[in-house]
């Protein structure tokens, strides 16, 4: 052992004299300047407190304060012992410096600049050794108490039973521990590092190092105390900077790359064995330093350094490049084919795509009469509104009041109706604030009488009624319908005000607007709040706290707060269960249901990792990026983490209830190796699946980002074989949006996918999934190239998830496959004749045509493609009617009022199956919005038609399509057809040029011309 034998503290040599300075004038601080000061720090500290005990009240009123204290404690006690470990290597470094400095008389020019230095720094050296080693703890601190989430899990690890190729180490390893080791040892570094700069400076300033040969007693630049001091932290940082060697070795397990992620042969073979020798080597500088700091000779820790700057550029960066570059870049398929493999096996065992379908699918079928009919209940489920569209029609209908409002995106889920599951498109009607303004923007009004939304509204997802609205089967106020809701009111929705303050006595007079009423005297029907939602504000402490927290004394003088008053906020459910559970990645989507009588939303929950060894690693946001999720400011949908993960699970599936803001979080997949580590965290955070019941099992859904992360993946990593995937051979990519036009100088994000209930050719039922496609990865040739579904239905048993759920499984067509993908499809609609003529009527005079989600199921033995098509008014008051519907099988195209009627002009009058609008008969006359009435003449429906022109595919026949002699009409349907569109065009021409008697006249010609496409239609 070493000591440093530090001798008495000497007396302090006297200053040499100096000239008299100018007196100094004395530092006054004014009394008013204090006073704010104080005055302000006050305030802040009173903010502050109020913010942490208010979040205290509302984690305590939810249940889940185990999770705000342990947060709090986790985050407080590495912030101290980051603190204390910093400032005291820091401070301990000053200490020595300073206590083992020598003492002689300056005799060199450099020791006199030293002196006038020392001279000027002395008075201010007692506070610097405290200010010094505190500020840069702080800063320190920080950082350590950022790692309170790594730490915790680090503490409970859980083993992921599956090892990685290299070490045979536990993934835990990589996942929970390796993370924490390597922060510790970079903290370490640093805190030595700095500790070793404020040794030099103050070893510098008392003498201890000299610019110059020393006194008499002093060997060379270094006295001896400070040559031991320097030469031990030297020491220890070599020390540890091997020890950061030797993790890298680990770290290199999870590494990105260019193409594949891991460790591949050179890191193997060349980088590794070199962060071993690298170690070796900075233990040996370590040990040569140690050497120095007894002998004193510097030429043993120098040629050490030097050795090791050698050995990081030749045995660290030249070495493996040689090897990459003349090793494995001119044999890379060989070299690189095991850790391939091992990138492939990873990748798909970290996302959970180890147990995928792959069925093989022709999807060669033609339209044939009866196709469908093995598919009948697929055809019958087929969705028609568009939940991205209908929702201003939804508002028209539903919303009541201005002061409620529906979210622009809906949610799509399935009931029970009658006996039978219905896929249905839903939304709350939520409370917005802004048409509250209208009765007065007045505080009782925004925070005490408009507290709340009431009801859900509910659509048959497969029809419509007979104007091409939606088809309600729960609406109105009150609620009324099939849903049988017990309690509709939504005081926490993806709307709701910042805070509310609801509540009271049964003998307090209700002034909570409930629901409008033209049977209450008022016009509406007040009600008082009787749940459990939030914290009381009604003593005068949480009166004073709560008004500092939302900046009002409002909450503190208004009557309307009253004794047994609660005060709602952070009312998002996003908000409530990230708060509750910041350890998941929450999903982009929250949902409504009506479960159990009463209405709640619907959260999944992410547990990730991005260190699982050899796994791809997948960017959160931009795989998850479609026309949906790019929507912005839309309730209900909310930005996915920015995060770069390399695994992935659905783990938690939380609940929130509507009215009085509860949070269930059930542990979905109780055996991920994650969420049981942040199990043993909150002990009493999570809730088993058992208890899930079976009205609440039966609208839990397969979660899209999940779905969205994972067909990202699986448009690469369907390929198993370490040499295809070598080859890019058949790489898929997600299809853009066909229905969707690009902003300038922008592209269009990719599809989205759908849910909807169909039946998989493995499967021997319909059921509620969710698809998408895949093209292939050239956009010279977008051709279809698979179909993924994946099996959403939970079941509806109580405490017990349907042992399909969650099954993957993928078409894979064949290679030389021509089948057109969805934007070739798209494509093919729009240039159709009879398609493009029903377009051009739907928007004559006034109105414009809204594409919906192009849908693809595939049944028959082929592909079916469905589109709806909306109307709407181009000005004015706008909701879109759903008008016609355009079907696509093979190469043949239909369009008419209904599906089943477009069904059957695609399969040769006969589909074999009826869709849900089989009923639907379409009224001539329709509301779409707009500003005034038209004058226009009524225009007759056009009936359903098949088209002969044949969808584009890679491999076009030169030949004409053999429906073609089979389409009614025939060569006088396309005449008629182009005589409308010339009469809609000088119609247009002259009502824009302002010749009204030449626009009478294309009024007559248009006319003569619908008749004539009907005659044509009806065969001649």
């Amino acid at each position: 052992m070493f000591s440093l034998n530090l001798p008495p503290r000497p007396p302090r040599p006297p200053r040499p004299p100096s000239e008299p300075g100018p007196p100094r004038r004395p530092l006054t601080r004014s009394p008013l300047a204090w006073t704010i000061f104080v005055l302000v720090a006050l305030v802040l500290l009173l903010v502050g407190a109020s913010k942490l005990w208010t979040e205290v009240l509302w984690f305590s009123q939810l249940g889940f304060l185990e999770v705000f204290t342990t947060q709090w404690v986790a985050r407080v006690a590495l912030f101290v012992a980051g603190m204390a470990v910093m400032a005291v290597v820091v401070w301990l470094s000053m200490w020595v410096a300073y206590r083992s400095r020598p003492v002689y008389a300056p005799d060199t020019d450099s020791d006199q600049v030293v002196s006038r230095y020392r001279e000027q720094f002395e008075p201010l050296r007692r506070p610097a050794m405290i200010v010094v080693p505190l500020v840069v703890g702080l800063f320190a601190a920080g950082n350590a108490s950022a790692q309170w989430e790594n730490v915790l899990l680090a503490f409970n690890s859980q083993p992921f039973d599956q090892v990685d190729p290299q070490f045979g180490l536990d993934w835990s390893f990589y996942a929970f521990l390796l993370p924490v080791i390597r922060f510790g040892v970079s903290f370490l570094m640093g805190a030595v590092g700095i500790g070793m700069v404020a040794a030099v400076v103050m070893n510098y300033l008392y003498g201890g190092i000299r610019a110059g040969a020393g006194p008499k007693g002093v060997k060379g630049a270094l006295t001896k105390a400070a040559r031991v001091q320097l030469g031990l932290t030297a020491a220890v940082l070599s020390a540890l900077v091997a020890v950061q060697y030797f993790l890298d070795r680990y770290s290199m397990m999870s590494a990105m790359g260019e193409r594949w992620d891991g460790a591949l042969y050179t890191a193997v073979h060349a980088n590794m064995p070199a962060k071993l020798i690298m170690a070796c080597i900075a233990l040996f500088v370590a040990a040569m330093f140690v050497v120095a700091a007894w002998k004193g000779d510097w030429k043993l820790p120098a040629t050490g350094l030097g050795l090791m700057v050698l050995s990081a550029a030749v045995i660290g960066w030249a070495y493996p490049a040689l090897i990459q570059n003349f090793a494995v870049t001119p044999t890379m398929q060989d070299m690189e084919r095991p850790y391939i493999q091992r990138n492939i096996d990873a990748t798909r065992a970290a996302f959970g795509l180890e147990d995928v379908d792959v069925i093989s699918y022709s999807a060669e079928a033609q339209a044939e009469p009866g196709t469908l009919r093995e598919d009948a209940d697929s055809t019958a489920s087929i969705r028609l509104l568009d939940p991205t569209v209908v929702s201003p029609t939804f508002r028209q209908k539903e919303q009541n009041k201005q002061y409620y409002d529906f979210p622009s995106v809906l949610a799509v889920d399935r009931y029970e109706i009658d006996g039978v599951k219905r896929d249905t498109v839903i939304a709350v009607r939520d409370l917005k604030l802004e048409g509250a303004a209208e009765s007065g923007a007045t505080w009782v009004n925004q925070h005490t009488v408009f507290t709340h939304g009431y009801g859900v509204v509910a659509a048959y997802g497969n029809t419509t009624d007979e104007r091409g609205w939606p088809d309600f089967y729960e609406g109105g106020i009150p609620t009324s319908g099939d849903l049988e809701i017990e309690e509709p009111r939504v005081y926490f929705g993806t709307n709701s005000p910042s805070y509310s303050i609801v509540g009271g006595s049964a003998d307090d007079q209700p002034i909570e607007l409930d629901y409008p009423s033209d049977d209450a005297k008022s016009g509406q029907v007040n009600t008082t709040y009787a749940g459990d939602g939030g914290p009381n504000v009604g003593s005068t402490l949480n009166k004073v706290l709560y008004a500092m927290r939302f900046g009002s004394t409002n909450i503190l003088f208004s009557g309307a707060v009253r004794p047994e008053s609660q005060i709602l906020y952070d009312r998002d459910p996003y908000v409530r269960v990230q708060k509750v559970a910041p350890y998941l990645t929450l999903d982009e989507r929250v949902y409504p249901a009506v479960a159990d009588g009463r209405i709640v939303w619907i959260i999944d929950g992410y547990t990730t990792s991005d260190s699982i060894p050899y796994a791809q690693h997948q960017a959160l946001d931009s795989a998850t990026v479609d026309t949906i999720s790019t929507l912005s400011n839309v309730a209900g949908i909310n930005a996915v983490a920015s995060q770069q993960v390399n695994y992935l699970r659905n783990s938690v599936k939380a609940v929130v209830d509507a009215y009085d803001g509860s949070v269930t979080l059930y542990a979905w997949d109780p055996d991920d190796p994650v969420l049981k580590a942040w199990a043993a965290v909150y002990t009493n955070n999570l809730t088993p699946i058992s208890e899930i019941s079976s009205d609440l099992m039966s609208h839990l859904r397969y979660p899209e980002t999940m779905f969205k992360v994972q067909r990202s993946v699986l448009a690469t990593y369907h390929i198993t074989d370490a040499d295809s995937f070598f080859n890019r051979q058949d790489f898929w990519k997600i299809p853009s949006d066909p229905t969707k036009d690009a902003a300038p100088g922008a592209t269009v994000p990719q599809q989205p996918p759908y849910y909807l209930t169909m039946k998989m050719p493995s499967q021997e039922e319909a059921t509620f999934s969710l698809s998408s496609t895949y093209i292939l990865d050239d956009d010279d040739r977008p051709v279809l190239r698979g179909f993924l579904a994946v099996n959403s239905e939970t079941g509806n048993q109580a405490g017990k998830v349907d042992g399909d759920y969650g099954k993957m499984r993928l078409l894979r067509l064949p290679q030389g496959n021509s089948q057109a993908g969805p934007g070739q499809v798209q494509n093919t609609f729009v240039s159709d004749s009879t398609v493009k003529s029903e377009i051009r009527l739907l928007q004559d005079q006034g109105t414009e045509v809204i594409k919906g989600n192009l849908l693809t199921l595939p049944v028959g033995g082929g592909l079916l493609y469905v589109q709806p098509l909306y109307v709407q008014a181009s000005t004015g008051t706008q909701f879109p009617s759903l008008q016609k519907v355009v079907v696509g099988f093979g190469e043949d195209v239909g369009v008419a009022d209904t599906l089943t009627a477009a069904l059957d002009a695609v399969f040769k009058g006969d589909a074999g199956a009826e869709a849900g609008d089989k009923d639907v008969v379409k009224e001539p006359d329709i509301d779409i919005g707009g500003d005034e009435p038209s004058d226009e003449p009524d225009q007759p429906e056009a009936s359903a038609s098949a088209s002969a022109s044949a969808a584009p595919s890679a491999a076009p026949s030169a030949s004409p399509s053999p429906s073609a002699s089979a389409q009614p009409g025939g060569p006088g349907l396309d005449q008629a057809v182009n005589d409308l569109l010339a009469a809609i065009d000088a119609a247009d021409s002259a009502m824009k040029a302002g010749d009204w008697s030449a626009y009478a006249a294309a009024q007559k010609d248009l006319q003569a011309a619908r008749q004539a496409v009907e005659a044509a239609r009806g065969g001649g």
